[in-house]
């Protein structure tokens, strides 16, 4: 199991039992993030490089695997992706240093993970 797996497996019960006690809260904070998400002037890819480099610095593991995955769907490289890290470290110093590693083995777990649910052509 890799380290995406688990933290999607630490973190799914409790969000569906969080889900179930505050289903408005949950369902609201889903419509805002597509909507913050959605492509305008800045692309899916880049709303979701932002969106790995706040998670370095907030330190947010969740965070990081679900928005490295989405990343991957929206196309990011591994360059693009080691680039935003590297903004991620500048701007969280040291932690930066071990968050932002975490975040491109994340990534790279996507894309193994993504490239095996592809079927082949």
């Amino acid at each position: 199991m890799d380290h995406s797996d688990e933290v999607r497996e630490e973190l799914s019960p409790p969000a569906i039992a969080l889900r179930a006690l505050i289903p408005e809260v949950m369902r609201n904070y889903g419509e805002l993030s597509r909507a913050a998400m959605t492509p305008g002037e800045l692309s899916s890819a880049t709303k979701e490089l932002l969106a790995v480099v706040i998670a370095i610095t907030r330190e947010c593991d969740g965070c990081i695997v679900s928005h490295t995955r989405s990343a991957v769907r929206a196309g990011v490289t591994r360059q693009a992706i080691a680039e935003a890290i590297g903004v991620g470290i500048l701007m969280n110093g040291g932690p930066g240093t071990v968050w932002g590693p975490r975040a491109l083995r994340c990534y790279d777990e996507a894309v193994a993970d993504i490239m095996n649910d592809t079927p082949a052509s």
